[in-house]
Formats: structure tokens, sequence, C-alpha cells
């Protein structure tokens, strides 16, 4: 990235600006927090709020240089090596410091020691890492997973896995042997016993499983309007992770809408939202959220203008959301997504994002977002246009009114051509009319006059002449399903 994109970027996760140098302790805490997550860049002479480039007096910079490696060298456990340099913007004199993420994990303060002086970035924070974010640091630096270690106080033999036999011998075609347990490392030997690792326990469906990770489930909510105040449905999606993400998938199915579009003489149907990305998201969400986070779930929650997927855990330090369309692929899991891939609910390696991607681009009235809420990641998938249909509906409503009293045919009509693209004729004729009348063409005018329908010709008398809705008409045809019409 240019330099003149990079100062335009929020503080964040990987950039702080300062105007001048800050204190010793701050430097450091920042320092130690990026060498512990993705690696960041801080520059010296620039303010943040508001953005603007003030420099450094040219006499200073080379002294600062100085400070900073002094600061970093005296304060900051195992040894990190930055790298600073000068940059000249708009005539003004800047210290870049870049931080690498670290391969000594954890990164602590000498004076308060590993424990108390470990810090993590939260958006553009530093926050002290407690013991489980710690124990995590340490086991990236022996590149072992939470899922891969060895569960003591059972044996294989007492972990039910009954379930999970059968589904893995049907989706892998073969049998769930010692040797395929230990091969995908859901059991180790230890002293002579076979034990389940923390893996194949949430892969189990026996009462042990909740015992340990009450909190490895998914919790999914459709609520009314936009805010989370009141429910209209909710489940709790407790079974092994091997079978959580259909069920949430199911449950998004349940509670978003499929409607006809037309084509040229072709009706096709289409969900409101794109489904095979909503699916590939909750996958993901299952297969590389944190399940070393005590007392956190995934969240599924259906608005009346977005769907939203939250997980526990950070975004992995080598996944960018801004490139989609990139292959990226960083297991957090590496017991769990190797299963998944052999169970066939997850693809090739680093597909997920593209898969949305792609899908993403037939759906240009969907908008995407995605955020780091502290040790939590989530997504959304918004429709662009929820605000103008809510104002539709209020235009709409009074005309509903006075067409539900008169009890024309105005509703009847408007439902033929959302079907398919139709003629009048062939409108005259699903009436069982036997020719067509008066009464039909003031309806079929009325129709065009409220912009529910159009014509697929220019010219009124054209002999192609069709009639096809309009996403008003759309609208207006929900809110007759919706007053029970």
């Amino acid at each position: 990235m240019k330099i003149s994109d990079t100062i335009k970027q929020p503080e964040g996760r990987r950039y702080e600006f300062k105007e001048e140098l800050p204190a010793a302790a701050k430097i450091a805490k920042t320092i130690v927090a990026f060498s512990n997550d993705a690696g960041g860049e801080l520059y010296i002479g620039i303010k943040d709020d508001p953005r603007k480039i003030t420099g450094l007096p040219e006499e200073d910079i080379f002294q600062i240089e100085e400070q900073i490696s002094n600061i970093i060298y005296e304060n900051c456990y195992p040894v990190i090596m930055p790298e600073i340099s000068f940059l000249t913007l708009e005539e003004k004199h800047i210290i870049k410091v870049k931080i690498h993420r670290g391969n000594n994990l954890p990164y602590y303060l000498k004076n308060e020691g590993k424990l108390n002086g470990t810090y993590i970035r939260i958006g553009s924070t530093n926050r002290p890492a407690d013991e489980s974010i710690i124990q995590e640091l340490e086991r990236q630096k022996r590149n072992i997973s939470f899922d891969s270690e060895i569960n003591h106080d059972k044996t294989i033999e007492e972990i039910n896995l009954g379930p999970f036999t059968e589904l893995f011998k049907n989706k892998a075609g073969e049998e769930f042997t010692i040797e395929a347990r230990r091969i995908l490392e859901l059991s180790k030997e230890y002293r002579g016993k076979e034990h389940p690792t923390i893996g194949c326990i949430l892969f189990s469906d026996d009462p042990f499983r909740n015992e340990l990770f009450h909190y490895a489930k998914i919790e999914c909510a459709r609520f009314k309007g936009t805010t989370s105040e009141v429910f209209i449905d909710q489940k709790t999606i407790d079974g092994n992770i091997s079978v959580q993400a259909e069920g949430a998938y199911e449950f998004v199915l349940r509670h978003i809408n499929k409607g006809a579009t037309v084509k040229g003489v072709y009706t096709e149907f289409r969900w409101e939202y794109p489904v095979k990305a909503i699916r590939e998201a909750i996958r993901n969400a299952v297969v590389h959220r944190d399940y070393s986070l005590t007392g956190k779930d995934i969240k599924v929650a259906i608005y009346d203008d977005m769907v939203e997927i939250t997980s526990p855990g950070k975004l992995p330090p080598s996944i960018d959301f801004n490139e989609l369309d990139a292959r990226q692929s960083d297991i957090r899991n590496k017991v769990i997504a190797p299963v998944f891939k052999k169970l066939g609910i997850i693809d090739q390696w680093g597909n997920g994002l593209k898969l949305i991607s792609d899908e993403l681009k037939d759906y240009p009235e969907i908008g995407f977002k995605w955020f780091e809420l502290g040790m939590q990641f989530q997504i959304q998938f918004i429709k662009k246009d929820y605000l103008q249909q809510q104002e539709l509906q209020q235009e709409l409503q009074q005309e509903l009114q006075q067409e539900l009293r008169k009890k024309t045919l105005y509703g009847r009509v408007l439902r033929l051509v959302q079907v398919k693209t139709i003629s009048t004729q062939e409108i005259s004729i699903e009436l069982g009319q036997k020719s067509i009348s008066g009464h039909l063409y003031k309806i079929l005018n009325k129709l065009k006059e409220d912009g529910l329908v159009v014509w697929t010709e220019p010219s009124a008398t054209s002999s192609n002449q069709q009639y096809e809705i309009t996403p008003k008409g759309i609208i207006f045809l929900e809110l007759i399903k919706d007053s029970g019409e």
C-alpha cells in the first residue's frame, strides 16, 4: 500500500498514529501488542484525530529514532527488531516504525513480567492478555493448536463417538478406525492408553463435551425490526460441531424470503440473500472459531435489514477480508479443519472467501461488512435498499387500504404479472373471462400509473406488448400478503 493511502487508514489492529513521541511505556505496549498479533506500523509526526501530518523537527529525528530503539530494547522481551525509517510527506518529516509479527511468542514488558506484561492489539487499543490468551500465544510459538491437545481425563473408549462414527463412514466413505483417528489427530497415545484430543471431544455426542465446552454452540435468533429488542424466534444448536453449521443454515432459510423474478420468458426463484455465501460464512465460523475462549458462542442473528454472524476469536493475522477474491488460508484449528475437509463440509483451503466474493457479485443489492469486535469477528450481509423499501411501504399503505376496501381485481392481476411477463389476453384467460373486459383495462392502466407494472414494449399498440412487475409492485404484494388479503 502506498504511504499516501496508508495514512488515510483508521487507527486499528495494524496502524497507530502519534503527533509526537509518546511516553516510553505507551510505545513499549504498542510494540509488544503488534509483535503478539499481526504486526503493525507506528507513525510519529501524524496527528490521529483529526488526521493531519504535523511532522517532526528535522534536527530531532535522529535523536527520536535512537530513543525509540532504546525504549524497545530496554522494555520489551524477547528481543524485538523494529524497522525504523524516515519519510517526508508534504515537506514534513515523519518516522515510521514497522513491527513484524514475532516468532518467539509471547512478547511482554520486562518490568511487568509475562503474566502481567503481555499485551495484545484489540482494535486501536493495547489490552493486557489474560492467562488463556498467553497460553494460546505459547501454542502458536510451538505451532500447535488448542484442538490438538490431549485430554487426560477420559480414554477414547469412554467417549461417545457413535453419531460421528456413522457420519464419518457416510461422508468420508471409510471406517472410523484407530488408524484413521490417529492420522486425523483425534486421538493420541499417552502412557499406553488412547486419549481423545480436544477436537475429538468437540466432535463427540458425549455429556463430557457439554461439561468442558458448554459454550461450543450456535445461538440463532430472528428479531423483529432492526434491533435485538424483540424475538420472533430463537434456537440453540448445541449438537457436536460436525452438524452445527447445517442446523444454523436451516434456521436462516426458515426466516428469509425466496421470491420470483422474471428473466425474459422465464421465471426464476431467488433467495433475498446470497445463501451460499451465508452458508460458507457459518461453516467458517464453526471451523475457525477460537474454542479456547471460554463462555463465548457463535451467534447468527437475522433482522429485517440484514443477516449477522459473530464468531469468537480474532481474525487470523494473515487473513485480510478486504481481499475477498484472493485465495487466503490460515488454519486456527489444525485438527477440526482437516476433519471438516474429509467430511466434504469445506472445500479446498482458501476457497471460502472466494466463494463468498463470487456470490456477492450476483447480489449487488446486498452489502457486505466485517468487523473485529474485541475478541470476536463479525460479518454482516446487509440489504442496501432496505430504507428505500420502508419508504415505499409507507407510500403504498394508504393505496393498499383503498384497494382492499374496493375488493377489486387489483391484487389478483398483479400476482399474475409477478409470476411471469404476460399479455393482456393471457391475463384475461387466467381470470376466466370470455373476452377482455373494460374493467381489466382500467385495472392494468391503474397498476401502470401507480408504478407497479411496466410495459415491455415502448409502443402501446405493439402486438408483442406485455406487462412485467416492478420492485414497487413486489413490495405491494408483500403488503397484501402481510395484511391477510
